[in-house]
């Protein structure tokens, strides 16, 4: 893979993890359990994963667990976490109340860029919901922000612009409001102006069917009591 990635003229591509975090990019990964979280780690631990040695958390070589645990607190309530303590393993939570976890502690520091893969993967309704709200309140506050789904209802809802991948190749970028069926297409492969055209061709023949199905429908002229 070669490439450069450049966020306010700075080289990304080559840098720890840290670097990006640090350069103010929030990132929510597509399988929390895996990159997103540490189980057998506390709620409170997991929001600062990314800030374990930064004040007001840490000074020197020394922690501050009040300070952890009152992050923590803020966190939950804020962003609604389902738990009686900060305290407890994130491995305990539901799959809902993982992924609030983990996008509390991706938006609880300035960001210039946000990324989530599958934000709403495998949530119940009521998070999904919730976490869209998040998600769309990070962009009006002018963050450029990119999801990555597979789910189109969610892409419709959220997207301002929408660019589809085939195959690992970019087929075209389109606005939102775009129709679902040439969306369809150009996840099949199909480009945006070949898709379009399909699309309108098949609109126009439906529009002919109904036509000719009203025309064979209508009464033959006659007589009327």
């Amino acid at each position: 893979m070669q490439g450069s990635i450049l966020l306010d003229n700075v080289e990304l591509v080559g840098r720890s993890v840290k670097d990006v975090l640090n350069a103010g990019v929030g990132f929510v990964p597509e399988d929390r359990s895996v990159d997103g979280l540490i189980g057998t780690f506390s709620i409170a631990e997991n929001l600062i994963l990314d800030r374990y040695d930064q004040p007001p958390f840490a000074k020197g070589i020394s922690m501050s667990p009040a300070k952890v645990l009152e992050n923590a607190k803020s966190r939950i309530d804020e962003f609604d976490v389902r738990t009686p303590s900060g305290l407890l393993a994130a491995g305990t939570l539901s799959g809902g109340n993982q992924q609030k976890v983990v996008m509390a502690r991706e938006l609880s520091r300035p960001l210039r860029l946000f990324i989530a893969s599958q934000p709403t993967r495998g949530v119940d309704v009521g998070s999904i919901e919730f976490l869209h709200k998040r998600i769309v309140a990070e962009r009006d506050q002018g963050t450029p922000v990119m999801i990555i789904s597979t789910e189109l209802d969610e892409v419709m809802e959220l997207a301002d612009r929408i660019a589809v991948l085939y195959k690992g190749k970019l087929v075209g970028i389109v606005p939102a409001g775009t129709g679902r069926d040439v969306l369809g297409l150009m996840m099949a492969g199909i480009s945006p102006e070949d898709a379009a055209r399909a699309d309108k061709t098949s609109a126009d023949k439906t529009d002919s069917a109904a036509s000719e199905h009203r025309a064979a429908s209508s009464p033959e002229g006659g007589d009327h009591a």
